[in-house]
């Protein structure tokens, strides 16, 4: 009997990161780079998940605070606090999150729907959930976490 191989068609990449006691991962591809915590200037009227903005070589991007954005308690940033910097929709934007993981390559047969109550909560922004054999994995689809006028407001600030 062969063994099966997965195709790489089959196979899905992720960053995983926590943010408060959840596991949230989002495809690799949309990751540009993951940085320790950076000076953040805050912008003024900016939108309250909105920490502000950073210098990254040389580039001015907008930080989003995902505590907030995903309306988790504030934690004070700490030595395991990253910037996870990802491309949404052409807008390049940093997500503070508690700690990064690592980076994982799991099987598409493992994923499913978000539960209907999460999925009738405003969680536009969650694609299905990876069930591993030790932890629970949210997928989030970045280019839905922010709505039309908060990616605008977004692009101003940078």
């Amino acid at each position: 009997m062969e063994a099966q191989k997965l195709e790489i068609s089959d196979l899905l990449q992720l960053v995983s990161f926590k943010v408060g006691t959840e596991e949230f991962g989002v495809d690799i591809l949309k990751v540009q780079e993951i940085n320790r915590m950076l000076k953040i200037t805050k912008v003024p009227n900016a939108p309250d998940f909105v920490e502000g903005v950073v210098n990254l070589r040389g580039r001015i991007i907008p930080v989003i605070d995902l505590r907030k954005r995903l309306s988790i308690e504030s934690k004070v940033h700490d030595n395991k606090t990253r910037i996870v910097v990802v491309d949404i929709l052409g807008n390049i934007v940093g997500f503070i999150v508690d700690e990064v993981n690592e980076v994982l390559r799991i099987s598409k047969d493992i994923i499913e729907n978000p539960p209907e109550l999460v999925s009738q909560v405003d969680s536009d922004f969650i694609t299905s959930v990876a069930k591993l054999e030790d932890r629970i994995i949210i997928l989030l689809d970045l280019d839905n976490l922010l709505k039309k006028d908060e990616k605008e407001v977004l692009q101003e600030i940078s």
